[in-house]
């Protein structure tokens, strides 16, 4: 029984890790790709009128959202590695105590994603020179990147406006205007966080019997 219950265990670890890896891999190829090769704005669609890439920066929070002026943002990193550190020793309970592995698959892949968007934060200002809407940042420039630790901006570049049309004209107020679903831009990490979050909330009675 004891010998079952340690594989168990290190099957876990091993999923842990791989689950991190994979997200923080693809999370960081795709960015890396995005910012040296797309300028501020550009996009690609992918398939027709669903799924493009679009290319831009966030200084603050997931799906574009933002935390105001400096301080802000360094409030916002420093809150993002201790969330993160928080997530690593909920995960090492969670093993502990023998849960179930989907959940620690799950919030295995809100911690990658925390980390995915950590990485920009702290390094991506030391790394990269500015993006602009007509030129392409360099990787590593000489002269140093756009800006200090703990200030750089998160890339993002998924965009899937499943909906883009027109507000029927006889619909007051917003009548004749743009309507757009979904309108938020992401990346990876923003995506490993909202599957792990809401899949954890649909499912939670299974998760924690």
């Amino acid at each position: 029984m004891e010998e079952i219950q340690q594989n168990n265990k290190t099957r876990q670890i091993v999923f842990v890790v791989i689950s991190v890896l994979t997200v923080l891999i693809l999370d960081q190829w795709l960015k890396f790709h995005i910012k040296t090769t797309f300028s501020l704005g550009q996009s690609k669609m992918i398939f027709s009128n669903w799924f493009e890439l679009h290319f831009t920066e966030n200084p603050g929070m997931a799906f574009g959202l933002e935390l105001g002026g400096k301080w802000g943002k360094i409030v916002l990193t420093i809150f993002r590695i201790i969330a993160s550190v928080i997530i690593i020793y909920y995960i090492k309970s969670l093993i502990k105590e023998r849960s179930k592995t989907a959940l620690v698959v799950l919030v295995s892949l809100i911690l990658a994603g925390a980390l995915g968007n950590i990485i920009d934060s702290l390094f991506y200002g030391q790394l990269f020179t500015t993006s602009t809407y007509h030129q392409v940042a360099e990787f590593m420039p000489k002269e140093g990147g756009y800006a200090p630790l703990f200030m750089g901006k998160v890339v993002d570049m998924l965009y899937f406006p499943l909906v883009d049309t027109f507000w029927p004209d006889w619909i007051p107020y917003v009548g004749g205007s743009r309507f757009q679903f979904f309108r938020p831009v992401f990346n990876i990490a923003d995506a490993a966080i909202s599957i792990g979050v809401f899949s954890i909330i649909a499912f939670r009675r299974r998760l924690f019997l």
